[in-house]
C-alpha cells in the first residue's frame, strides 16, 4: 500500500464514522419532522433531541476530518469537486448551519410559534442535507467531475440518475440508523411504547431502502457503468455482505434485539461504503484520476499521517468515553 493510498485509507475510515454517527443524527430530524402534531410527538421529539443532544457537535469533527485531509492530501480532488459541485455543497453547508442553529434555539425559546419554527427548520435542513451531500456522492461516483478547476456542469453533474440515487438512499440510511438507533436509546429508558413506534418505523425504513437499493442496480448499470462493473467485480464480496447486514438489521429489531440490530445496520451502511471505494479504485475520480495522480507530495503525506496520528491518540479516547459516560448516564436514570 503507498502512502497515498493509506492516506485516503484514514479519510475513508473518518467518512465511514461521518455516515454512522452524523448520518443517526440527521435521521433523528427526519423522525422528528414526521413525528406528528406537538401532543402526540413530544414523547419521540423528546427521545429524539436527549440521544442526540450531547453529541451532535462532536459528530460533525468527522466531517471536518474529512475535508482537511482532502484538502491536504488531494489538492486537486478538492479543487475540482468543490469548484464544479459547489451548488449541492453550499446548500449542504446552510443546511448543517440551520440545522444546528435551529436545534440549539428550539431548546431556549419558551413561545410555541417559534419552538415550532425552530422544530421546523432543524428538522427540514435534517433531510435536506443528506441529500444534496449524496447527489455530490452520485456525481463523483457516476464520473461526472473531471479534473480541473470548475469543469463540470453546474447543474446535470448532480441532478442526475446516480446522483438522486445518491441522495434517496443517504436520506433513507440516516432516517434507518436513527430509527435503530432511537428503539434502543427508548428501551434503555423504560420507554417502551416510543420503543415500539421506532420498532415499527425501523422495519418499514428498512424495507423501503432496500427496495430503493435494488432499483439502485438498474440505475448504475445504465447511468455508471464503470461503478456498476465495480461494484459487480472486486467490490461484489462488501456488497454482499451490505445485503447480508441490512437483512439481520430487520430481522434483529423485528426480534426486539435492538444492540445486535445496531451492529448489524452498522456493518451494512460501512460494508456499502468500503464497497463504493474498491469498486472506483484506483480512481478518485471516476475515469479522469487516480489515486496516485491525486495525491500531494509524499513529505505532505507523511507530516500529514504524523499529526494525524497524533490528533488521534488525544481525540479517539476523548470521544469514546464521552459516549461511554453517555450511554452509562442513561441507562442508570
Amino acid at each position: 500500500m503507498s502512502i497515498a493510498e493509506l492516506t485516503l485509507v484514514i479519510m475513508w475510515i473518518g467518512l465511514n464514522a461521518y455516515a454512522l454517527f452524523g448520518g443517526a443524527d440527521f435521521g433523528g430530524g427526519f423522525w422528528d419532522l414526521v413525528a406528528g402534531g406537538a401532543k402526540r410527538g413530544a414523547p419521540q421529539r423528546k427521545l429524539i433531541e436527549n440521544s442526540i443532544g450531547p453529541v451532535w457537535e462532536a459528530n460533525h469533527v468527522w466531517l471536518i476530518f474529512c475535508l482537511v485531509v482532502l484538502w491536504t492530501g488531494f489538492p486537486k480532488v478538492f479543487s475540482a469537486v468543490t469548484s464544479s459541485l459547489y451548488v449541492p455543497l453550499t446548500l449542504a453547508a446552510f443546511g448543517i448551519i440551520l440545522r444546528g442553529s435551529a436545534f440549539a434555539f428550539r431548546k431556549s425559546v419558551e413561545e410555541i410559534e417559534l419552538k415550532r419554527i425552530f422544530g421546523a427548520t432543524f428538522a427540514f435542513s435534517s433531510v435536506l442535507t443528506p441529500f444534496f451531500l449524496g447527489t455530490v456522492a452520485g456525481a463523483v461516483a457516476s464520473g461526472r467531475v473531471p479534473a480541473g478547476n470548475a469543469q463540470a456542469h453546474p447543474v446535470s453533474s448532480w441532478i442526475n440518475p446516480t446522483s438522486v440515487l445518491g441522495g434517496t438512499l443517504a436520506v433513507g440510511i440516516c432516517a434507518y440508523l436513527a430509527a435503530v438507533y432511537l428503539t434502543a436509546d427508548a428501551r434503555r429508558t423504560g420507554s417502551e411504547e416510543v420503543a415500539e413506534g421506532f420498532r415499527t418505523r425501523a422495519l418499514w425504513t428498512g424495507v423501503v431502502v432496500g427496495v430503493v437499493a435494488l432499483a439502485g442496480i438498474g440505475v448504475l448499470a445504465n447511468d455508471a457503468e464503470r461503478l456498476f462493473d465495480g461494484l459487480t467485480g472486486r467490490a461484489l464480496p462488501l456488497v454482499v455482505a451490505s445485503g447480508i447486514g441490512g437483512l439481520s438489521s430487520i430481522v434483529l429489531v423485528w426480534r426486539r434485539r435492538y444492540v445486535e440490530a445496531r451492529i448489524a445496520a452498522a456493518v451494512a451502511v460501512s460494508a456499502i461504503l468500503w464497497g463504493w471505494a474498491v469498486g472506483q479504485y484506483p480512481y478518485m475520480l471516476e475515469g479522469a484520476v487516480t489515486i496516485e495522480e491525486a495525491a500531494a507530495p509524499d513529505v505532505t503525506l507523511k507530516a500529514m499521517i504524523v499529526s494525524l496520528s497524533v490528533g488521534a491518540v488525544l481525540l479517539i479516547p476523548s470521544l469514546a468515553w464521552m459516549y461511554f459516560l453517555f450511554q452509562r448516564d442513561r441507562s442508570e436514570t
